[in-house]
């Protein structure tokens, strides 16, 4: 299976890896960090063409403008080995993107995990996992109690991430080009008049 995503900034990046490794300081957790590069991620999927994913998703990139994420509070998704993370708010920009990168990729999709349809879709940022049991989950909470989690991120490329061995790396990282394609301003507004500042 790969991990469609988007690869957070660096110094959010730098941000969230501080708060990984203060938790294997604490409680000895360094499961999560079998994906050294902190990200939301979008699909699961298994894919037989790989090169034809990366073609559909370069599409998705360039026609796709940077924008600004938020995240807010824990969020956990119990079991034997609950899931710590940062849930990030779903916004028009957001579901948009993951309507396109679903829509992109369906035909080559052989396998998809449920959690990546758009009733089910909860964007997060993951902090442990696997390695957790439910009696560490009081102590971490209280020990990441005494931070806060809003963090503003700016979304800007798109990344296919493949497990080799323990780990996940990034095998593709497809920056976002829409900006790139505005119209340059032009110095007259719609009624060929002066825009302010202009004459």
């Amino acid at each position: 299976m790969l991990a469609i995503t988007s690869l957070l900034n660096p110094q959010n990046a730098d941000r969230i890896n501080s708060i990984i490794r203060s938790l294997e300081t604490e409680f000895g957790l360094d499961d999560v960090q079998a994906t050294p590069d902190p990200h939301i991620t979008y699909q699961l999927a298994g894919v037989r063409k790989g090169a034809a994913l990366r073609q559909v998703l370069r599409g998705v990139a360039r026609n796709t403008k940077p924008f600004v994420a938020h995240t807010t509070g824990l969020g956990i998704f119990p079991g034997p080995n609950p899931v710590i993370y940062i849930p990030v708010l779903r916004s028009d920009a957001l579901n948009q993107l993951h309507h396109r990168i679903r829509q992109a990729t369906a035909p080559l999709c052989l396998r998809t995990d449920k959690f990546s349809g758009p009733d089910c879709w909860l964007p997060h940022i993951s902090l442990a996992l696997h390695d957790t049991t439910p009696e560490l989950l009081g102590p971490v909470m209280q020990y990441l109690n005494q931070q806060t989690f809003d963090l503003k991120l700016t979304i800007s490329n798109l990344a296919i991430l493949r497990q080799e061995d323990e780990k996940f790396t990034a095998e593709k990282i497809l920056p976002f080009e829409g900006h790139k394609h505005d119209p340059a301003p032009s110095l007259f507004d719609a009624e060929n008049q002066p825009l302010p500042g202009c004459n």
